[in-house]
């Protein structure tokens, strides 16, 4: 609600100052070109989630996405220990991560907002470390393929819309490095 108030006053704010500078017409061309370029980009961001999402669903009934939830399994075993046990929630995080890993935001949050629900029936009203490393990691996730970055890169008319791969890895590791350091730090400060 607040951010509506906020964007709705800021385009308030920018009409009434075009209009008093006498930018009129200005004001409204560039409305009209801005929807038509939202709209542009929307449609080429929604086909290349269709694709990754597609890819990621035939990942799951291939048995991929299960090989990965094994494959992934000893590192989240370790970050998540205190739900190590419970397979349900475990493949939830593990789905939750494979699909960040992807790049695919839009499918991990569905995933993560589960496995999240999963998470809090353990301890009600209080945020476990298991929950608060799950929102770090999704978070700050790390992404092999960023496919929104790259969707959008590509709609702007980028050649190479996949060159900031280097990039992407690194900053994203570096990220959920300190994220998942910050949150063993803080879980033993909070727990003594």
């Amino acid at each position: 609600m607040t951010m509506t108030v906020i964007w709705t006053g800021m385009v308030v704010i920018s009409i009434l100052c075009g209009l008093a500078a006498g930018r009129g017409p200005e004001v409204a061309a560039a409305a009209v070109e801005g929807t038509s370029a939202a709209v542009q980009l929307a449609l080429s961001i929604a086909g290349m989630l269709c694709l990754w999402t597609g890819i990621m669903e035939v990942m799951r009934q291939s048995g991929l996405a299960d090989q990965l939830s094994r494959l992934l399994g000893p590192v989240l075993r370790l970050l998540f220990p205190q739900s190590a046990k419970d397979r349900e929630t475990m493949d939830s995080i593990s789905a939750n991560v494979s699909a960040n890993l992807l790049g695919l935001g839009s499918a991990a949050t569905p995933l993560g907002l589960e496995a999240a629900r999963r998470l809090s029936r353990r301890s009600p009203g209080v945020a476990s470390d298991d929950l608060c490393m799950l929102v770090v990691c999704n978070t700050a996730s790390i992404q092999l393929i960023p496919t929104t970055v790259a969707s959008v890169r590509a709609a702007q008319g980028c050649a190479a819309p996949f060159d900031i791969l280097p990039a992407v890895w690194l900053a994203s590791t570096l990220s959920v490095g300190v994220g998942v350091l910050a949150c063993k730090i803080f879980a033993r400060i909070w727990r003594d």
